[in-house]
C-alpha cells in the first residue's frame, strides 16, 4: 500500500509537466508543421565525425583498429593506382582574361623568389635541397583550401543557403597538403630559422589570400591552379633526378609509415612510390582549382555527384553481400535460430 501511494503522488506531481511538454511539442508543430522538406537520395549520412569524437559511439563502431593501433583520416582523399600515378602530365591552362595572367605573373614570381632565395637551383641537386623545398612548398599550398572553405563556410551561415559542395572540396584539399607536410618533416626536422621563414611567408600570403578571396575568389582559385601546376613540375624533376641516379638514395630508401598509412601504399614503398603520389595529389588540386576557376559561385560543385556515386556503389555492395548472408541462412539453417551449425556448414 505504502509503495502504490508513492507511486500515485509521483504520478500527481509529474502530471502537470508532461501535459505542459506535451502541449508545447503541439505548439511547435502547429507553428512549424511538418518537414516540407523529403530526404534527398543523393546524400549520404556515413556519421564520419564520430570518428575523431573522444565519447563512445552510440553503436559500438570502433574509431581505431585496436589491434593495429591506427587512426583512420576522417577526411575523403584518392587512393592512387599504379596506372593513375603513372599517368600525370604536365599541363597549362592558357590565361583567359586579365586576371588569369595576374593570377600566372604573382605565381612565376613566387616561383623566381623562391628560388633564387632559398639557392634551390644553385649548384647541383641533393637530397637535403629536395626536402627542404618540399616542407617550404606545403607549407603554403596548404593555406588557400582552409581559407577558401573557411570563408565559402561562413557565406553559407550569412546568407543561410547551402555551398553546394565547394566547403567538403576545399577542406579536403587543405588537410591534403597538411598530410604530405606532415610525411616530409618525419625525414627532416626544420631548424629555426627555416620555421621562422615559414612563420613570415605564412603571415603574409595567408592575409593577403583572405583579403583577395573576399573581393574576388575566381583569380584565388586560378592562382592556386598555376601554382599547382609549378608543384607537379617540381615533383616531376625529383622524380627524373631519382631515375637518372642524381637522387639516387630515394630510389630504395623507404618511404614514412605515416604515408604508408595515408595513401595505402604498398608496405614496402619506396620514397620515389612517395613522390609519385604526392604528385599524383598535386594535379588533382590543379585541375580542382581550375576547374572552381571556371564556375559561377552559386554554381555546384561537380565532384559532389562523383564522390556521392562512388559511395553509393559501395553502399549497394555491401547491401548485396548482406542479402547473400541472409539467404545463405535462410536456406541451410533448418533450425530458425540465425546462426549456422558446424553441420550445417557441413
Amino acid at each position: 500500500r505504502l509503495v502504490k501511494v508513492i507511486m500515485l503522488r509521483s504520478i500527481q506531481r509529474l502530471s502537470p509537466i508532461l501535459l505542459r511538454s506535451r502541449t508545447q511539442l503541439s505548439a511547435v508543430r502547429w507553428i512549424h508543421g511538418p518537414n516540407p522538406l523529403p530526404p534527398n537520395p543523393e546524400i549520404i549520412h556515413d556519421m564520419v565525425h564520430f570518428k575523431t569524437s573522444p565519447n563512445r559511439h552510440s553503436l559500438g563502431v570502433q574509431k581505431v583498429n585496436k589491434e593495429q593501433d591506427v587512426w583512420d583520416n576522417p577526411f575523403q582523399h584518392s587512393v592512387w593506382t599504379e596506372e593513375e600515378v603513372y599517368g600525370v602530365k604536365k599541363t597549362h591552362v592558357d590565361p583567359l582574361d586579365r586576371a588569369d595572367t595576374l593570377a600566372l605573373s604573382a605565381v612565376k614570381a613566387a616561383r623566381w623568389t623562391f628560388d633564387t632565395l632559398s639557392g634551390y637551383k644553385i649548384g647541383n641537386v641533393t637530397e637535403r635541397k629536395v626536402i627542404n623545398r618540399a616542407i617550404f612548398l606545403e607549407t603554403v599550398a596548404g593555406v588557400p583550401g582552409m581559407v577558401g572553405g573557411m570563408l565559402r563556410h561562413l557565406r553559407s551561415l550569412r546568407t543561410m543557403n547551402r555551398d553546394h559542395g565547394w566547403i567538403h572540396t576545399l577542406l579536403e584539399e587543405a588537410e591534403n597538403e597538411r598530410m604530405h607536410l606532415l610525411t616530409f618533416v618525419t625525414i627532416r626536422k626544420p631548424g629555426p630559422l627555416f620555421r621562422l621563414a615559414v612563420i613570415g611567408t605564412q603571415g603574409v600570403f595567408m592575409n593577403l589570400f583572405f583579403l583577395t578571396y573576399m573581393l574576388y575568389p575566381k583569380i584565388c582559385h586560378r592562382f592556386v591552379g598555376y601554382l599547382e601546376e609549378e608543384a607537379v613540375k617540381t615533383y616531376t624533376d625529383i622524380l627524373n633526378a631519382i631515375d637518372d641516379g642524381r637522387l639516387s638514395s630515394f630510389r630504395n630508401a623507404k618511404a614514412p609509415q605515416i604515408a604508408i598509412d595515408y595513401w595505402h601504399m604498398k608496405p614496402d614503398a619506396t620514397m620515389r612510390d612517395l613522390f609519385l603520389v604526392i604528385r599524383a595529389d598535386e594535379a588533382n588540386h590543379r585541375d580542382v582549382n581550375h576547374m572552381f576557376a571556371s564556375l559561377g559561385l552559386h554554381e555546384t560543385n561537380p565532384l559532389v555527384k562523383k564522390h556521392t556515386a562512388k559511395k553509393r556503389e559501395l553502399i549497394d555492395r555491401k547491401q548485396e553481400q548482406k542479402q547473400f548472408v541472409k539467404d545463405i541462412l535462410v536456406k541451410w539453417n533448418k533450425s530458425g535460430t540465425g546462426s549456422l551449425t558446424f553441420e550445417e556448414l557441413r
